[in-house]
């Protein structure tokens, strides 16, 4: 009988949840809440500081390789722990361990392992499944072909190639979501543009462009963003008010921002263009050609994560989803690249240590935003943005009582604007991050990456002020 009470009020599901664990997730200021503070700005300080710790671990490796007699160089463990200590992925969750013993040792093991596992993880365990399925070769081949149909219609060069990676792949996270665009966008990216080396200028400035409007690209439903999710949810917006109010000058913005890079980038991308044609005639002669995918087998990938996409709020649906699909891909393994969970799992991973962090902000996120005119609430929230994840300030923002409409309109606006300026800004951006920081050197350097990211967020800024109910 309780049960089934529970089942027809889920809302009510944090009853169950020991009183301490609320009051760690409450408003009120606590001690505890101070120290977690401290240590969710040492984990973003940490993830401005993975380039560095790179560096230090290749200068400790170069030192201690003459020492080492044996042939297989092999690394010590301060070097190992160096380049672990690098990988942005971990950072969230690393800096979690600290805050676990916190939590255990002011209020107990038990209160300490309650309040790790009442997280919810439906949007990192997501995150792992569509983009190991993103990636999978049927999904890329057909991302590409449209695509390349929509770019010969512009001329069929680089240049048209990109500009519409650029403005058709976000806006298909309205529908695919964003974390799937992401990894399409990525991996499109990777395989056809970073690979003819930019000038680190163009590369910074394609990444702010991807990260910014994947930002704003899956505003035109209620479902794609997770931000959009949680307000829409919580404020009743329709499918049709996210049209309406937003997703049309999220399209406006995209175009805008990309015409006016392209503009700039206008002789570079030239350049570029006649590169890739001179590595496509060298290449003919060079590598084979990889046999044609049967059309039974996209049509499947395609139903695959559409219903995925379908049940992404169901974890226990899109994971059993996805091992099913293991076993198609493994029995169609002859046309497909092999699935590599490594990477998305890594991802996964840092959106968890985000969650875990991110629950004991709200007292100081809320205070913040409270008392501010809806102008000012907009562009804070941008700022918020950059430096937590765009769905946690979001869910935060339905904290604040007696909110209007435009209030409302203020602080989705500027979360969904925000998105781009860092990599833990929005939830897709850690995915993106980790398809194409190889083709960095030294790694993706965030003041650059933030300054790339200014000029579009500012257009955004611009058109959601002047079209909206600020102005």
């Amino acid at each position: 009988m309780i049960l089934a009470e529970i089942l027809k009020q889920p809302a009510k599901f944090d009853c169950l949840k020991h009183p301490i664990v609320l009051q760690l997730e409450s408003l009120n200021f606590t001690p505890f809440h101070l120290i977690a503070l401290i240590l969710f700005f040492l984990a973003i300080l940490h993830t401005f500081s993975v380039q560095k710790i790179h560096e230090w671990a290749r200068i400790l490796e170069a030192r201690q390789r003459p020492l080492r007699r044996s042939s297989r160089r092999e690394r010590s463990l301060a070097v190992h722990l160096l380049y672990f200590l690098s990988e942005v992925e971990i950072v969230f969750a690393f800096w979690a361990i600290p805050l676990f013993i916190v939590i255990a040792i002011m209020y107990g093991w038990t209160i300490g392992l309650e309040y790790i596992n009442t997280r919810d993880y439906t949007e990192p365990l997501f995150v792992v499944v569509i983009l190991a399925l993103a990636s999978t070769r049927p999904i890329v081949h057909v991302a590409e072909t449209l695509i390349l149909w929509i770019a010969k219609g512009l001329g069929g060069s680089l240049s048209a190639w990109w500009f519409t990676l650029l403005t058709v792949g976000p806006i298909l996270g309205s529908f695919i979501t964003e974390a799937g665009a992401m990894a399409l966008c990525a991996l499109l990216l990777s395989r056809q543009f970073y690979e003819y080396h930019p000038s680190p200028k163009l590369a910074y400035g394609t990444l702010a462009l991807l990260f910014v409007n994947i930002s704003v690209g899956g505003v035109l439903t209620d479902f794609a963003s997770p931000a959009v999710l949680v307000l829409a949810h919580c404020w009743h917006w329709t499918m049709s008010d996210m049209f309406i109010d937003f997703g049309w000058k999220a399209v406006l913005g995209i175009l805008i921002s990309n015409l006016l890079y392209w503009r700039y980038f206008k002789n570079e991308l030239h350049l570029l263009g006649v590169r890739r044609q001179a590595v496509r005639v060298f290449s003919t002669y060079s590598s084979k050609q990889e046999a044609p995918i049967p059309l039974w087998i996209t049509i499947i990938h395609i139903l695959f994560m559409g219903f995925i996409v379908l049940v992404s709020h169901y974890p226990a649906i899109f994971i059993a989803t996805f091992l099913f699909f293991i076993g198609f891909h493994q029995a169609t393994r002859a046309h497909q690249y092999g699935i590599r969970l490594a990477r998305p799992l890594l991802v996964g991973l840092f959106l968890a240590g985000l969650v875990i962090h991110g629950g004991l902000q709200g007292w100081w996120v809320v205070d913040l935003l409270h008392e501010m005119n809806p102008l000012s609430v907009m562009g804070v929230a941008i700022a918020l943005t950059g430096f937590n994840d765009n769905t946690m300030i979001s869910y935060l923002s339905t904290l604040v009582p007696n909110w209007g409409d435009v209030y409302q309109y203020a602080v989705f606006t500027g979360v969904i604007a925000g998105g781009g300026l860092t990599v833990i800004a929005n939830a897709p951006n850690p995915a993106g991050y980790a398809i194409l920081k190889k083709h960095f050197d030294k790694g993706i350097r965030p003041l650059y990456l933030l300054l790339g990211a200014l000029i579009p967020t500012l257009i955004l800024y611009i058109i959601f002020y002047f079209f909206g109910p600020l102005f």
